[in-house]
This record gives structure tokens, sequence and C-alpha cells, in this order.
């Protein structure tokens, strides 16, 4: 009998739901959310009401385009964080009417896991690019960097991590400061592509073991600003490119010299990258050129997976379920945790 699994994302600003069955893909759909653009960031209170606006339609969409009706549905998977608490909150509620007017049972899934078990979604039933296990996978955010030892879909292990900002953090806050407005990553990574990436010299932590670090690198960036800004009123404006792609370098430096240490450590050479930062170009061509210079066996999501969306959950929840791991209909949202 089929196993068809609806999942629920909602712990930042997308309201996303996407049904799976069989560990394949039947829909994906994502509604952002336009309003926190003019405020330079991500507003809880506006996120959690534009979700309750949006998690009706999108679930009701997710259902139409996969061709099933709701009574066919196995289990319903939903992310109970980390993330936003109100945004969360919308989710997690959905998902117990859902479940409770439907007689199925909840997955709870953590949206951490869920970001590296997007590799193993399939498009079609004969998709076999999944990774082997164990391997590693360097998960990159907004909120989160981590080096991943993956030794299965539910025994994970942080091996590295940031001390402090998060890779996509340092991006959006040098972009925030040089006026390209919000979210930065995407306008940083479009700009890089037009610049010289040794134009400008940043500065890099010197932390021991695999952890990362990115305020000194923030910090250096706003020295350089203010510096050249003295000398020159236009200097943003005359090197916005040089700027994006000296800094998109130096990130993309720290993240590989980190995750190269790891993996030659552990003599592992299958790796994977994922989360919003993922979808980076320059961080893809690095991992391209890493599998050429050291062997290694990559997988690099494709881009609709890359940030918060439901298939990740979808297939999260697909796994536990065939081994019967469900969660009570108490179980509440949290905002902060680890894998």
């Amino acid at each position: 009998m089929s196993i068809t699994i609806l999942g629920i994302e909602s712990s930042c600003d997308d309201t996303s739901a996407s049904v799976i069955r069989d560990g394949v893909l039947l829909s994906n759909i994502i509604a952002g959310q336009a309003v926190h653009q003019s405020y330079g960031g991500v507003v809880p209170e506006l996120a959690s009401r534009a979700h309750q606006q949006n998690i009706i339609p999108v679930v009701a969409e997710a259902i139409k385009r996969a061709g099933i009706d709701k009574s066919e549905l196995s289990a319903v998977a939903f992310t109970r964080g980390p993330g936003l608490m109100g945004s969360l909150l919308v989710g997690t509620s959905f998902a117990k009417g859902f479940s409770a007017s439907l007689g199925i049972p909840m997955i709870e899934i953590n949206h951490l896991q869920a970001h590296v078990l997007a590799h193993f979604i399939k498009e079609t039933p004969d998709d076999t690019d999944q990774p082997t296990y164990p391997f590693l996978c360097l998960l990159v955010s907004g909120g989160n960097s981590q080096i991943i030892k993956v030794n299965a879909y539910n025994d994970m292990e942080v091996i590295g991590q940031t001390i402090d900002d998060a890779a996509g953090e340092a991006f959006d806050k040098c972009a925030k400061v040089m006026g390209l407005g919000y979210p930065g990553g995407p306008v940083v990574n479009r700009l890089a592509n037009e610049g010289n990436p040794k134009a400008f010299e940043f500065n890099k932590p010197h932390i021991q073991g695999y952890d990362y670090s990115f305020s000194g690198l923030k910090t250096s960036f706003l020295y350089t600003l203010r510096d050249r800004l003295k000398e020159d009123p236009d200097f943003i404006e005359n090197n916005k490119a040089d700027l994006c792609a000296s800094l998109q370098s130096t990130v993309i430096d720290i993240l590989m010299t980190k995750l190269r240490k790891a993996a030659k450590d552990l003599n592992i050479k299958e790796v994977a990258v994922a989360g919003g930062v993922s979808a980076n170009t320059g961080l893809r061509d690095a991992f391209h050129d890493h599998a050429a210079r050291y062997g290694w066996k990559i997988h690099i999501p494709k881009f609709a997976f890359t940030t918060d969306n439901a298939a990740m959950v979808a297939i999260t929840g697909y796994y536990k379920y065939m081994d019967k791991d469900f969660c009570a209909m108490d179980a509440a949202p949290f905002s902060r945790v680890v894998l």
C-alpha cells in the first residue's frame, strides 16, 4: 500500500505544502511574503499573520496539484522547529486540526534535519541520485552554518558549527550596509558574478576544529567601508561588484577550508550541501572544483529545494512514517534546537 505524506513548512516567512508518495514528489507549493522587504528583514508578527492567510490555500493547492484526494493521505508531517515561534504555531496548529479531522497520524520534523534530507527527494520513481551513508553535509543558511556527519536519516552528528553568526547572515548584513536591500544574499551573488574576487581582502577567523565564525569578517567589511567612504563618498556605488565578489569569495573560502579538513580527517569523499546559501553559484562552483581536485562525489540540491520548502519536510516524514515515528497531539513548537 502506498505511503502518501502531506508536508507543511512554516518556520520563517515562507508558507509551503507538499505531497510525496512513496518517496516521489507529487507537488511542492510555496507562498512567499513580500511584506518584509521594506523592513530589511523578517518581522515575526507580520510573518505569522501572513501564514494564517496562506496556509489553507497553499495546502489545498498542493493536494490539487498532486492529483489526489485528502482521504488518500497517510500522515501529515510538519515543521516543529527551530524557527519563529509565531510562524511555527500556525503550521503546528493547522497540522493538528488536519490530522484530527482525517484521523491520520502527525509527524514532527526538525527543520535542520529536513534540509539535509532534501537530497533524498525523488522527482521520478527511477531517480537514484541520493547520497550514500555516511556522508558529510555542509548546511548553510541565514541562521545556520554547520558541518554534519550523516550516518542515517535519523542519525546526524554536528561536528562543526558557527560560534557566532551564520554565513547567510553575513551576506545579508553586509548587503544591508551597502544598501542592497533584503534579502541580500541573492543580490550579493548576482553582483559578485560581475566583480573581481581579489579586489579587497577581509579578515578570516582562526578557529580550532571544524567550527566557524563570521562576526570578524562582518566587522572587517564594515571597517573597510568606513575607511574608504572617508576618502570617496561614492566608494560603495563605484565598487559594488568588487565588494560583493570579494565578500563572497571570502565566505566560501572559510566554508570550504573547514569542510575540506573534515572530509580529509574522516576520510569521507561523499559530500553534500544544503540550506538557502547552497543556491549561491559561487559555492556551487567551489563544490564542483573540490570534486575535481579531491575526488569528492558531491550532491547539490536543485534550487527549488535550497530555501525553506515543504518537500524536504514531506520526505523526512516519509522516512519517519516507515519507522512509525509519530508524535502526540500535545506537541508544541520550539524556536531553538540543534540536530
